[in-house]
């Protein structure tokens, strides 16, 4: 027989659908609401990232408390570029019950452009909302994401910049693929960043640059109208030349057959 009381299939999907939207934080969609420009510093050709160029990245930021819980959310938004909602994405959640601060997102800080700065900057921003806020927080630490450490090189870009700001990494295995990264209080952890390469920019002076970008193409336009003008009438000065050259040429040609006659007669 079948029990008269048992779950149909669908009542449990509909149920396990509603608890998962029941427990979806009500902070994981925010939005940024304060704007920043970013200017990330042109620096040589690297051999595994490639070209790193001038650019400008905007810089978003939201955060929101509670008694229990503060959430600090900050997002990079390049021109021209569409990005999966988890990259360029660092979260700092404050856990007030349990005087607990900890990094997200779970899956790790993905980042692009890679190698430009832009991991120490975002966790330095963090660090010093933190500090503000929790500084005698202690931090609760992570495994660090595989693949961050393919090769070598990104291994030890990746350590560089957790430890510049204070976080200590513990390796799990003899190959160093399995990491967790972790530090004792907020207050040890540095939030500071190399602003070389990662400068933010105010609002004036974003418009001075405008100002004089646009300054330097007027005065490159006019270069080039010059050059244009001078161009030109090298032109029509060579098409003279050429002009006169062709004339000599057929009355030294004319001079010669008339000399030509002359001799024959």
């Amino acid at each position: 027989m079948i029990d008269a009381q048992a779950p149909h299939p669908a009542t449990d999907a509909t149920a396990a659908t509603q608890a998962t939207a029941e427990q979806a934080h009500p902070w994981a969609d925010l939005d940024p609401e304060h704007f920043r420009l970013l200017r990330l510093a042109p620096l040589p050709v690297d051999r595994h990232t490639g070209a790193r160029p001038l650019r400008f990245v905007q810089l978003g930021r939201v955060e929101r408390h509670s008694k229990g819980q503060s959430l600090l959310r900050l997002t990079l938004h390049l021109p021209g570029l569409c990005m999966r909602r988890e990259q360029n994405l660092l979260e700092v959640w404050l856990d007030h019950r349990n005087q607990e601060m900890r990094f997200g997102p779970e899956k790790g800080l993905q980042l692009e452009p890679a190698n430009r700065g832009l991991g120490r900057f975002l966790l330095a921003q963090g660090i010093a909302w933190a500090q503000q806020h929790c500084a005698h927080y202690q931090v609760e630490g992570a495994a660090l994401p595989a693949k961050d450490a393919l090769n070598a090189d990104a291994r030890l870009r990746r350590d560089h910049c957790l430890q510049a700001q204070g976080l200590v990494i513990e390796y799990l295995d003899p190959l160093q693929l399995k990491a967790r990264y972790g530090a004792a209080r907020v207050s040890s952890l540095h939030n500071d960043w190399h602003s070389e390469k990662v400068q933010i920019v105010d609002l004036l002076d974003a418009a001075a640059m405008l100002q004089q970008a646009d300054q330097s193409l007027r005065e490159q336009d006019i270069k080039l109208r010059k050059q244009e003008s001078r161009i030109e009438l090298l032109r029509r000065e060579d098409g003279s030349l050429r002009f006169t050259i062709a004339c000599l040429v057929a009355f030294c040609l004319f001079q010669a057959g008339l000399l030509i006659w002359m001799a024959t007669r």
